[in-house]
């Protein structure tokens, strides 16, 4: 069974970088197409940006795109999420997933419920 443990979460300031990881284990990294996603309290999962088996394709939601990378090391089994001049609308949880059905990425971030595998999320706080 794949496992998924997000790292890099914290507070930062308005205008700040932060970057988190997403560490995998227990099954072939190669395998998955990789996600993150974030849940603030009282809003829908919004789907930020996902990235494929060898990290050649991606794909941003609309409020990551301009702001945020999305890149993964196969060598090292972890996917990475580079935020950059960060908003207080960014607070939230975030999550990393991986998923290793043949899907494209826009149906991968579009349809989240779906993903088989989630990690337990990093708390983001974005505050002066």
């Amino acid at each position: 069974q794949l496992q998924l443990v997000e790292s890099g979460g914290g507070l930062v300031q308005p205008g700040g970088s932060l970057r988190l990881s997403c560490a995998a284990s227990g099954d072939r990294f190669g395998d998955y197409a990789m996600g993150w996603f974030r849940q603030a309290p009282g809003k829908e999962r919004e789907g930020i940006s996902c990235i494929g088996r060898i990290g050649t394709r991606t794909s941003y939601g609309d409020s990551a795109k301009g702001r945020f990378t999305i890149s993964r090391d196969n060598d090292k089994n972890t996917v990475y999420l580079q935020m950059n001049s960060l908003k207080p609308g960014d607070t939230a949880v975030y999550y990393c997933a991986a998923d290793d059905r043949f899907i494209s990425l826009q149906t991968m971030c579009g349809r989240s419920s779906d993903i088989p595998y989630w990690g337990k999320g990093t708390l983001v706080t974005v505050s002066s």
